[in-house]
């Protein structure tokens, strides 16, 4: 269970973070959550998918790792495989507290509870003087860039909905042992109905900054292919 404190030099003087990668740190997962502003880095590397949540009738999207709960194909001998991780991984165990409105106060929180948190080891987030380090410094600014696009995000998705953007994907992949994996529940973006809007839907999307990452979450799905063959080279290592 995860245990948030707000974050200060008098508390945690000597808190020290583990910044390597591994299953026993919390990055054994398929997926996490990214958000429009760091599509352009996410699309490297990763495929973008989006997925509906029923209850809340609002959409998510999620940079894919893996094929099955559990999975990420990117760990490998305490690191991570990837020129880019996403904000809501690399942020890790920090996150932002405060009111969710654009103008109230914000707060750096840390969860104690997390694996993440180092016994004498990692690195220091507050000098012996009580200063922030270079590297809670470089946090700090990845918080603030993840709250503003989990804040622009809902102005995303209402352009996708209006434009009737987004489609069901259902993806089923043959290893090479034979077994086979699904993708399913999930949505990508429609490129016909992307191909076929007028020009001035297209100058809406643009002027309202939603149109790169659309282009860039479509460019993403090329990325299912290493993703696969990711796959198939962890079941050949055993």
């Amino acid at each position: 269970m995860s245990s948030h404190e707000i974050l200060t030099a008098e508390a945690h003087r000597d808190l020290r973070i583990r910044t390597d990668r591994g299953a026993e740190l919390g990055d054994a997962v398929m997926s996490c959550v990214v958000v429009p502003n760091e599509f352009r880095r996410v699309q490297n590397e990763y495929p973008i998918l989006f997925r509906l949540n029923p209850e809340r009738d609002s959409f998510t999207a999620l940079a894919i790792f893996g094929f099955e709960a559990g999975e990420n194909l990117f760990l490998e001998n305490g690191g991570w495989d990837a020129r880019y991780r996403p904000l809501a991984m690399d942020i890790q165990p920090f996150l932002i507290g405060g009111t969710p409105d654009a103008d109230g106060e914000k707060q750096v929180h840390v969860d104690v509870s997390s694996s993440r948190i180092g016994k004498g080891e990692g690195i220091r987030v507050f000098d012996e003087h009580g200063s922030p380090t270079p590297f809670l410094e470089t946090i700090a600014e990845q918080l603030g860039e993840l709250d503003a696009g989990y804040r622009s995000s809902a102005d995303f998705f209402a352009a996708l909905r209006r434009h009737d953007l987004l489609e069901p994907m259902s993806l089923e992949v043959t290893l090479d042992d034979g077994s086979t994996h699904r993708l399913v529940e999930f949505h990508v973006i429609n490129e016909g109905r992307l191909a076929s809007l007028d020009e001035a839907s297209l100058g809406e999307l643009h002027s309202d900054g939603h149109l790169l990452p659309i282009f860039m979450a479509v460019a993403s799905l090329g990325n299912l292919t290493a993703l696969i063959a990711r796959k198939n080279q962890r079941l050949r290592n055993g």
